[in-house]
């Protein structure tokens, strides 16, 4: 990822790698800073806000291992802690962004968060399970909840996001 990513990009980049359409509220926290769109007056999780659309990733994250957190649709409480491997200069012949790696299948979007992940899985893996059916249909045909493909995650984040410009409301 390039240091001068704006964080609103950024945001779009991470729902991209996890197979979401990005039309929730999100949020970014480092240390006691709190960078969002949306009213600054009322800094999310207590902290002082920035506009995010003033920040770059490099401005945020300035050496190997500093971590922030990245807050995504609110009301279903996805939290995902964003950590630094490296930083250096771009590699000739390598296009970012790019997903190297990463476990199991991302969860749909409004699924109800990590929670009710825990349960659609549950519920899909039981076929005695009351709610099997229903919840089976709402899952794409052929869904392993144990796969991960990061050369799909790529080609998504390279992809336009549905909702781009959505954050222009604010």
């Amino acid at each position: 990822m390039d240091s001068d990513t704006p964080l609103p990009e950024f945001a779009s980049q991470l729902e991209a790698s996890m197979g979401w359409l990005g039309g929730h509220l999100h949020a970014f926290r480092v240390a006691n800073v709190t960078y969002q769109l949306g009213n600054l007056d009322d800094g999310l999780f207590g902290h002082p806000a920035v506009d995010e659309r003033t920040v770059t990733l490099g401005e945020v994250l300035t050496k190997p291992k500093a971590k922030m957190c990245w807050d995504y649709d609110f009301g279903d409480g996805w939290e995902h802690d964003v950590v630094v491997e490296s930083i250096g200069p771009a590699e000739d012949g390598v296009d970012s962004p790019m997903c190297l790696t990463g476990r199991r299948a991302c969860p749909r979007d409004d699924c109800g968060g990590p929670w009710g992940y825990q349960d659609l899985l549950a519920a899909v893996a039981n076929p005695d399970h009351p709610e099997h059916d229903e919840l089976s249909e709402w899952l794409p045909e052929g869904f392993d909840p144990d796969a991960f493909d990061p050369a799909q995650a790529t080609a998504s984040m390279r992809e336009p996001r549905p909702f781009d410009g959505w954050d222009d409301i604010w």
